[in-house]
Order: structure tokens, then C-alpha cells, then sequence
């Protein structure tokens, strides 16, 4: 930033580079042609430029420090700003106008902006510092952590607030048995209510986390080999302890402002004005470091945000303030949405509330809805997706033009009504965009997408909560103006999911990394990975677990087991049609049995066994393998049972032989990947014992041949099936299935079921039909080819796993302690069998529980 004329530019010093201070730059950046006029040297205390901490805990899971930073490459040097890492500010001297480095470098300002952030909070409790203790804050504490994390067995954390959460959450993944210690009633007790919090400790003690509230921590003992062996709580209970992280709030780093004479607030915090300046008109602060005029220290990320842009544009002449800020807040923390927003709480006179609870599904939703019936605040457990439209229409503070409970039932129970969004509510409250300048946007500077709205607006590029309502105003507004609805599957590809299938297919194209150069931009997300996976998986390319293709896989596929609630799998074979021999039953019960497995008969017809642990995956499949079963994929969004009655083999009312179909049918289209799970049925007549009209394909027969429908589904939206055909022979119905099949999976949008696919097709169910019986788009060779490459290159994705050592070597609890099982995966014993242990119940791990006498293996 150097000004073009010939007066020299003034010095302005940053002290802090945090998310905060980096912002501060950003936004100084932006402010043209003032920006020109200062000349910006940076003293930053750790030995890396800005960081995202709010994602700190991603890297336990991979993401490196690279990732994690939130300076572009060649910022610092294009705006010719003046960095010096590891050197924090020791002494502002205010009359000279100088700050002194702790190498010594003195540096002289006009202007002086303090982003010195917080420190961790640690209780003065005897052996704090007992080596083993930790904060959670900087790259360099979580390091301390894994590394003190591999020697230890239980570890833990003094705070139930969000980083004590998240900091729990990081234990869990390490492998260790964890504890999280609140001295409030309840976890996240600024943020949620006593229902609120009920719930997200039924959720996270389900996943083997001990919650302890309502007590404090009185004391860290040592062992005899002075690290931490036991934390004493103030109820007197001794927890044993390998590893303790104190995560018991944040105070304001305000001791360079209290040492150079800057008046500080009783409790702490630089007090500033609502221009951000303290007691000396030369001197800013903002972020956690200081104390707004509303007397609060904010220790949120998007109010630091605000205070940045604020400091920024003043110090460029422009006009801003900042009088406080929305302190919403929505997150996962181990893996539970969390959302709270306006005044949870219900402090306002006269409010009243608005509650949902489904207890089995662990979902909490509270609305604080005032006298005049605006929506004043909430809090949501278990199910954030309505926060995006939720919070700014609270803080828009209009009376709501639904009935509330609209806004809290499920769509099964008259709810899921989404109210439009009032021009004047804070759509995103890091950037203080609203949803009118939003629809401005859209309106005025014929903007068509979301990456371009997120560039011109700033909504949606802070924390990103707001995403989901940013493109649903963007959406309805260009709609409303006639505008063709932009369906690019995210800011990386500018294409549908069908469009990016046909890119594949037609140039070959076998990896992401390809793709992403030829056709996207930057470096994709978690929303085209899984999709781009699913459409390398259809065309055939190779094994889901191989090179590049294994990253880009959902959750359950990285294990190709599905993941449940205490963090334990399932095992599925394939039971093509329903029918199964006794020697193959008996071997599942005899796999069940000595891998102490529990097991259930679904409605898909076949036998689920659920409570093996990762590392036990490949020997449980090694047993069913070597019998003759193989993957029935219901970890993937790929076919999953052909179910069938009996049919005229058996039943003196069936009319075909349903049960040899559905075998055929399964066989042939096992292993399928499609945009979303399939499902279908065949029955032997129209008494419809196998409910073949609530699948994505059923078939029924007739006493002449076959009825083909489509588009069904059960689930929360259930749907009827159309019928596609009638009276079918059997090789034209496989004919017909298949095409039917390859049209969906080149054509329908990501994670879209057939059911709302057919009814999105242009020309219905009349097009399909045309399209898949009378080849009315001329490719029905090209569905025809496609289905027959897949039936010949089918292969068992767990055989190819376990002939294949680099494929193993994935099923671990633990990367850094492969032959360590996780012990936080724990049940108790129920009629018989096992199941998760739930809160406050003395769950043990499954080798640790004997119901019957077993084999060793997998133990």
C-alpha cells in the first residue's frame, strides 16, 4: 500500500495477526484509494501469518497448518505490507508514538491498531501446571497434545463450552477415554437452555464422552513420575488422568494496553468506542483484546470481523461504528449440530415459548417468540437446518408471518415451512450483509450465481452458516425476476452433477484432480468430492478405496461399513432377494457369535449385524467372504436389496416366479453407484406382499408378464410409484430396468432419490418413457452398453479389500496406534445380546462383556 503521489505514506502498526488482524488487513486492502495512504508493518507473536482457529480441531483429522491459513499466497507482498512472525509487541510508548518488538526492532506509527487476541483461561487450582496440562488454542498446543495424547489412556477437559467441546471431540479422536468437566448445570450454558442441554449430553455421552456437571476442579495430582495422574473435583470424586486440557473460557490480552496507561475495563478488555479507537485518538482495538461500548468483550469470530472492517474504514476516512454484535453462534461439536441465536435464553418480558423435543431422535428445537409475536431467539440440538433462515429473521425483530410452530415441526407434521426473508434481517452477521442487499445484488449487478453474489457481497465467505439461505434468496430472487436458475453443483464447478457425468464420460476422465483443472476452480469441497466419487464409481473407474478416489468417499464408505451411534459398525452381506441356505445362515450366526455381534432381520430382508469396531472389519469379512457372501453395499449410494415374496413357487397365489427375478435383478445390479441409495421389490402378484410400489423400481406380475413402476420411495416424503409398463417379458422388462437405471444416474442431481428426480424431468414420467422404450433421445445403446459394462466388471469391493495389504492398512481406530482398539466404543448387554451403552449406563468395550462363550478371533 504505498500512495501514488509523492507524499510519503504513514506508518501504521498492527500488533496481532490472528483471524481478526488479518481481516483488519483485508478489509484496510479494500478501502480505495484510502488504503494507499498507509504504509503497515505486522508484529505477530506466533511463528506463523493467520490461521483459521475456528477449524483448529480439523487438524487432528489431516488438514495441515498450509490448509489452515487464511493469508493468499503473495497478500502480504502485493499489498506491500511489512510482516515480522515470532516478534510480538512488548511496549507501546504513546507519546513517542513507537512500539518496541521483543527483538528489540522499534517501530514509530501514526496509527496503532491492537489485535492481541485472548489468552486461555486456566483455573489457579493446585498442579495446573503439572506436565501433562494443556491449553487449546494455538497449532502449537494441539501439537503439544497428540503427542502427550500417544503415552496416555484417559484425558480430561476442564470446560463445557464450545472449545471444551471441541477439545473433547479432539481427545475422542485420539483414542482416548474422556471426561468433560463444567462446573455450570449443563454443557454450553451460555449458548443453550436446560432442554437444550439435556439433549447434547444424551448425544455426547452416546458416543462415550463422561459429562460431569455442576462441579468444579479442585486439584491436578501427580504421580510418582511427576506428570498428571488424577484430576480431584469439588464434589470430591477423583478422575484418573494421563492428559488434562484446561478449556475454561478466554480472557483479553490487554496487558500492552494497562502497561502504556489505555484504560481497560474492570474485568478486562481495551475500552474502545464505537469507531474502535481507545482513550488515545491514535490507538485502536479490536477483536477479544478489547471492550465495546456495550460494555461486552466478544469473543466470537464474526464481532471481531465487525470490529476489523470498522477500524479499518475509519482509518480510511469512511464512515462506520460498531455498537455490538449478534452473538448466534451454530457449530458441530462431536458431531452434533448446535445452534443458538437472538435470546436463547428468553429474557425479554412476556416471552413465550415454542418447543419441540423427539427425544429418540435427539432432537431439541426452542423459539422465544415475543408479545407482538416476532421471533426473538432459539435453540436447536440434534437439527441446525433451519438456523440460516431462523437467525436473521429474529434479528430482523418483525412479527412472524407463519405460525412458530411451523417453523419447529417436521415436514411429516405440517412443519418445514420456510417464511421469505425480510430485506432488512442480517442475512450474514460476519459481513453485516443483509438479505436486501443481497436481493440487490441479484437484481442490480445481474448476478447468476452464488461464487458471484459471494464476491461482490462478502456473504458467506466468514464462518459460513449462512450458506444454505444465501442460495435459497439468491435463488427465489432470480427466479422471481425470471432469470434461469443457476444448478451448478458448487462454486468449484460451474456445471450439474449430470452435466459434470457426461464431462467424465465422454473424455475419459478418471480422477478428481483431472477433472477439477480441466472444468472447476480451486480446490473443491465436500460437496463435489462425494459427487465427482460417485460418478468416477458409476462409470466404473477402478476400486473406491484406490489412490485419490479413496479421500474423495462419504463417511461410511471410508470404512465401507456403516458408521453408528457409538462410533461402531455394521456388517451387511448380500442376501440377493431374500433367499439364504442354512449352512450360510448358520455361518452369519456363527460370525455373530464370535465376534459378539448383535443381529437383526430389516425389512430389506436380510440379516444386519451391528457392534464391530473398525479394526475388526476385515477379519468379520474375511469369515463371510470365504463362505460365499459378498458387500450388500448398504454403506454406499448404490443398490441395496431386491426384496421378494415367495411368488408361485410357493404361495397358491402367485402368478410368476418373483423370488428367481429378484435374485436376478439383484445380482445384476449389485454394486451399482447412483446420485442416491436404490431400492426395489418384486412381488409374484397384485396382493403386493413385497411393497414393490414403494421403491425407486418395483415389479409386480400379471398373469401375462410383468408391471414395471418407478419413482417410489418410503422415508420422511413417502411417494407412490408411476407405472412405466405393463405386461412385460422378462428380457424386455431387464431391458427396460436397465435403461431406466443409466438414465437416472446420468441425468439426476446430487443426493436426489428417483422419487423427486421424476418429478423434476422435464415431461414426466410420458418423457421417461419415451426415452427408455422408445429411444426417443436416440442413446438407448448407450444405456444399453453402459449397464452391460457395469454386470461384467463387477467385482466384490470387500474381496478386492482383503487380497490387498495398502487397502488393510485403512481399518484402524487409531493411525498412530494401529493395533489398538477404540475404548470408547462400549455397549451393555439386552435381551441376550448387545447394544450401545447410554448415558449414565456402565458401558464396556465388547471384549470386556461375555454373553456367551466365544471364539477369540477378532477379539
Amino acid at each position: 500500500m504505498t500512495a501514488p503521489t509523492t507524499r510519503p505514506p504513514k506508518e501504521l502498526v498492527l500488533v496481532g495477526h490472528g483471524m481478526v488482524g488479518q481481516r483488519f488487513l483485508e478489509a484496510l486492502c479494500e478501502q480505495q484509494p484510502g488504503a494507499d495512504a498507509w504504509h503497515v508493518t505486522v508484529l505477530a507473536e506466533e511463528p506463523r501469518p493467520a490461521y483459521d482457529r475456528v477449524h483448529l480441531t480439523s487438524w487432528f483429522s489431516g488438514t495441515t497448518a498450509e490448509e489452515l491459513s487464511l493469508v493468499p499466497a503473495g497478500f502480504t507482498e502485493r499489498h506491500g505490507i511489512t510482516l515480522h512472525l515470532g516478534d510480538p509487541a512488548t511496549a507501546v510508548d504513546r507519546a513517542a508514538r513507537t512500539v518496541t518488538s521483543a527483538s528489540g526492532r522499534v517501530l514509530r506509527y501514526d496509527a496503532l491498531v491492537l489485535a492481541t487476541g485472548s489468552y486461555p483461561f486456566v483455573p489457579p487450582v493446585p498442579g495446573h501446571d503439572t506436565p501433562g496440562c494443556h491449553v487449546y488454542r494455538t497449532l502449537e498446543d494441539v501439537r503439544a497434545i497428540r503427542a502427550d495424547a500417544a503415552r496416555a489412556r484417559t484425558g480430561i477437559v476442564v470446560g463445557g463450552g464450545l472449545l471444551g467441546l471441541e477439545a473433547a471431540g479432539a481427545l475422542r479422536a485420539l483414542g482416548l477415554d474422556t471426561h468433560v468437566v463444567e462446573f455450570a448445570p449443563r454443557l454450553m450454558a451460555l449458548q443453550v437452555d436446560e432442554g437444550g442441554g439435556a439433549v447434547l449430553r444424551r448425544k455426547i455421552e452416546e458416543l462415550g464422552v463422561r459429562v460431569h456437571t455442576g462441579t468444579g476442579t479442585s486439584a491436578v495430582e501427580a504421580g510418582p513420575h511427576g506428570r498428571v495422574r488424577a484430576v480431584r473435583l469439588s464434589d470430591g470424586t477423583e478422575l484418573p488422568a494421563d492428559l488434562v486440557v484446561f478449556s475454561a473460557g478466554v480472557r483479553a490480552r490487554d496487558q500492552l494496553a494497562r502497561d502504556c496507561g489505555l484504560p481497560v475495563g474492570e474485568r478486562g478488555g481495551i475500552i474502545v468506542d464505537t469507531a474502535c479507537r481507545t482513550a488515545d485518538p491514535q490507538v485502536w482495538a479490536i477483536g477479544e483484546c478489547a471492550r465495546a461500548v456495550d460494555g461486552r468483550v466478544y469473543g466470537l469470530v464474526a464481532p471481531g470481523y465487525a470490529m476489523a472492517e470498522t477500524a479499518a474504514r475509519q482509518l480510511c476516512r469512511v464512515e462506520a461504528e460498531f455498537r455490538g454484535a449478534d452473538l448466534s453462534t451454530k457449530l458441530k461439536l462431536l458431531g452434533v449440530d448446535v445452534a443458538s441465536f437472538g435470546d436463547p435464553h428468553g429474557t425479554a418480558e412476556g416471552a413465550l415459548d415454542v418447543t419441540f423435543t423427539d427425544s429418540r431422535s435427539g432432537v431439541y428445537k426452542k423459539l422465544v417468540i415475543g408479545t407482538d409475536g416476532s421471533l426473538l431467539g432459539g435453540v436447536l440440538v440434534g437439527d441446525t437446518e433451519a438456523y440460516g433462515v431462523l437467525r436473521p429473521l429474529a434479528l430482523a425483530g418483525k412479527p412472524l408471518t407463519v405460525p412458530p410452530e411451523q417453523l419447529v415441526l417436521p415436514a411429516a407434521r405440517g412443519g418445514a415451512v420456510t417464511p421469505q426473508l425480510p430485506d432488512e434481517a442480517v442475512l450474514c452477521s460476519c459481513h453485516h450483509v443483509t438479505g436486501g442487499a443481497v436481493r440487490a445484488a441479484v437484481r442490480e449487478q445481474g448476478l447468476t450465481d452464488i461464487a458471484e453474489v459471494k464476491k461482490c457481497t462478502k456473504a458467506g465467505t466468514g464462518c459460513g452458516s449462512c450458506l444454505k439461505t444465501l442460495a435459497t434468496v439468491v435463488r427465489d430472487e432470480l427466479a422471481a425476476s425470471g432469470t434461469e436458475v443457476s444448478r451448478d453443483l458448487c462454486e468449484h464447478f460451474a456445471h450439474t452433477r449430470a452435466e459434470l457425468y457426461e464431462i467424465v464420460r465422454v473424455r475419459g476422465i478418471t480422477d478428481f484432480t483431472t477433472l477439477l483443472d480441466s472444468h472447476g476452480t480451486g480446490d473443491g469441497c465436500d460437496v463435489c468430492k462425494p459427487v465427482v466419487a460417485s460418478i468416477l464409481a458409476s462409470l466404473g473407474n477402478g476400486h473406491v478405496l484406490d489412490g485419490e478416489q479413496a479421500a474423495l468417499q462419504d463417511t461410511n464408505d471410508h470404512h465401507l461399513a456403516n458408521l453408528q451411534r457409538n462410533g461402531s459398525y455394521s456388517v451387511v452381506p448380500r442376501v440377493p432377494g431374500g433367499e439364504i441356505t442354512p449352512e450360510k445362515l448358520i455361518v452369519i450366526g456363527e460370525v455373530a457369535r464370535d465376534f459378539g455381534l448383535y443381529t437383526k432381520i430389516t425389512g430389506g430382508q436380510r440379516i444386519d449385524l451391528f457392534g464391530a469396531r473398525v479394526d475388526q472389519l476385515p477379519a468379520v469379512w474375511r469369515r463371510l467372504v470365504d463362505a460365499g457372501f459378498e458387500s450388500g453395499h448398504a454403506y454406499g449410494k448404490s443398490l441395496r436389496t431386491v426384496k421378494s415374496c415367495v411368488g408361485q413357487t410357493w404361495c397358491r397365489y402367485g402368478v410368476q416366479d418373483s423370488t428367481s427375478l429378484a435374485i436376478e435383478l439383484e445380482l445384476r445390479y449389485r454394486g451399482l453407484r447412483a446420485p442416491h441409495k436404490l431400492k426395489s421389490a418384486v412381488s409374484g402378484c397384485t396382493r403386493e406382499c413385497a411393497e414393490a410400489q414403494s421403491k425407486d423400481f418395483g415389479i409386480i406380475a400379471t398373469a401375462t408378464g410383468w408391471n414395471l413402476y418407478v419413482g417410489g420411495n418410503g422415508g420422511t416424503t413417502p411417494r407412490h410409484a408411476d407405472l412405466l409398463a405393463t405386461d412385460l417379458d422378462k428380457a424386455t422388462l431387464i431391458r427396460t430396468v436397465d435403461r431406466f437405471l443409466m438414465f437416472y444416474i446420468r441425468t439426476a442431481d446430487r443426493l436426489e432419490r428417483t422419487a423427486p428426480w421424476l418429478e423434476r424431468l422435464e415431461g414426466g414420467l410420458d418423457h421417461l418413457r419415451a426415452v427408455v422404450l422408445d429411444d426417443a433421445l436416440g442413446i438407448a445403446a448407450e444405456l444399453d452398453a453402459q449397464m452391460a459394462r457395469h454386470v461384467s466388471g463387477y467385482a466384490d469391493e470387500w474381496a478386492a479389500v482383503l487380497d490387498d495389504p495398502d487397502r488393510l492398512r485403512r481399518f484402524t481406530s487409531f493411525a498412530n496406534a494401529p493395533d489398538v482398539p477404540d475404548p470408547t466404543v462400549t455397549f451393555v448387554p439386552e435381551r441376550d445380546q448387545i447394544r450401545p451403552a447410554r448415558p449414565g449406563e456402565n458401558g464396556r468395550p465388547l471384549r470386556e462383556l461375555v454373553l456367551v462363550p466365544a471364539r477369540e478371533a477378532g477379539r
